[in-house]
């Protein structure tokens, strides 16, 4: 059927009450009569030669064919919604989404998301968090930012930002470490990664002891609970800057170890639109700039 001769008004009506498997409560919603979506719905279907509804005695039923139908003016109207509700105050707002281990997402991209928005306010950032377990193609995702070593299959992944770990804890735990081998003897929160203790014993010269702490599947958590006193987290301290000025947490050794950086990686085969140039090169600079403080 060619666009021009496409009924409109006559699918609004049958995508409503498919919806609703009723013509007046089909009717509210499109602020017209009970009467009106009737006919309307009866129109198309003489225009397509096809029945759309069995008329029951209490209410609609859908034919073999109506449900053929509804899926796809579903959809059409859903993404019609979608677009026009990017066009907010006068202006257009490009969606962008990003995927967000949790740690980062509170720990450093958070307190600067104000930054982002006045610079860009034309972009519509939508942000999810996770366990550092993300599925770029599944949850349609634009950028993903990750902790690891950057190999992903099909991604690809550009370097942010460095992040050390050190043991961290509550001051009162603090108070009675007096070098690392004393470690040995206190409750050690672990992550999923088994093993960032044992480098980081390594790195201080240590034997590492066998662990038998609870394990999370994020360093935000680890941080919190750590915070409360339950043991004594290894975690990467650039993602904990107010808890240590704030000394809920307390660094009571300086040594550090490497295990992996933040990432931003997207999709090999997804171009990059304006709203993702835009994003990747302020959070760029940004992590550019935190890491020359630190440094």
């Amino acid at each position: 059927m060619d666009r021009a001769q496409l009924p409109l008004n006559a699918l609004r009506a049958f995508e409503a009450a498919a919806r609703h498997l009723n013509f007046t409560r089909a009717a509210i919603e499109l602020c017209v009569s009970q009467g009106a979506v009737s006919h309307q719905v009866a129109q198309l279907e003489r225009r397509l030669g096809a029945r759309l509804f069995h008329r029951l005695p209490r209410g609609l039923a859908l034919t073999d064919e109506g449900h053929v139908l509804v899926p796809v003016l579903a959809e059409m109207f859903d993404r019609v919604a979608a677009t026009l509700d990017q066009y907010g105050e006068g202006r257009f707002r490009e969606p962008l989404k990003v995927g967000v281990v949790g740690t980062f997402a509170t720990g450093w991209l958070l307190p600067r998301l104000d930054s982002f928005a006045r610079a860009h306010p034309s972009i519509d950032l939508r942000i999810s968090t996770n366990n550092n377990r993300v599925d770029l193609v599944a949850e349609a995702l634009d950028f993903a930012i990750r902790f690891g070593d950057g190999a992903w299959h099909g991604t690809h992944a550009e370097p942010m930002l460095r992040a050390p770990m050190t043991p961290v804890c509550a001051p009162a735990i603090a108070a009675r470490l007096k070098s690392p081998a004393d470690l040995v003897h206190e409750q050690l929160l672990r992550s999923y990664r088994p093993d960032e203790w044992a480098l980081w014993f390594d790195a201080a010269g240590v034997p590492a002891p066998n662990l038998r702490g609870p394990i999370f599947d994020s360093s935000a958590l680890m941080g919190s609970a750590a915070a409360a006193g339950l043991g004594i987290a290894l975690v990467p301290t650039a993602m904990f800057t107010r808890e240590l000025a704030s000394e809920l947490l307390v660094q009571p050794f300086p040594f550090e170890v490497d295990v992996g950086s933040y990432w931003l990686t997207r999709l090999i085969s997804r171009p990059e639109n304006s709203a993702m140039r835009h994003f990747r090169d302020w959070l760029m600079e940004e992590t550019g700039r935190a890491s020359v403080q630190s440094s």
